[in-house]
């Protein structure tokens, strides 16, 4: 049985709006976080991979075919699977709501 804590309306109010003020420096250290690794410096990329496509092997560079951005999503499905990673399953059956937001910069998706 689970032992949860009762209390009055303002207990619940004060408990929650100092929660809230965790969770906002949480955002904010996460927002910081996501600029400082926007600004690590770019490193060229020399070596020629390759990849297995459904249309044939590509390099990294056919990957991109010509936009500026490439982003991946590697979908965990093993030999041994009888169906998707139920985690991947569910980020991937989101991907084609969020498409119309990613093609104003530029993106090609690749899964």
């Amino acid at each position: 049985m689970i032992d949860d804590k009762i209390g009055t309306r303002e207990e619940w109010l004060a408990a929650r709006l100092q929660l809230l003020e965790a969770e906002k420096a949480l955002t904010r250290r996460g927002d910081e976080l996501a600029r400082m690794r926007q600004e690590l410096p770019w490193v060229r990329v020399d070596k020629e991979y390759r990849f297995e496509t459904d249309e044939g092997t590509a390099t990294l560079a056919d990957l991109f075919r010509g936009r500026s951005q490439l982003l991946i999503y590697h979908f965990m499905f093993g030999p041994e699977y009888e169906a998707g990673c139920p985690s991947c399953s569910a980020i991937a059956d989101s991907f084609n709501g969020s498409v119309p937001h990613l093609v104003n910069h530029d993106p090609r998706l690749l899964f």
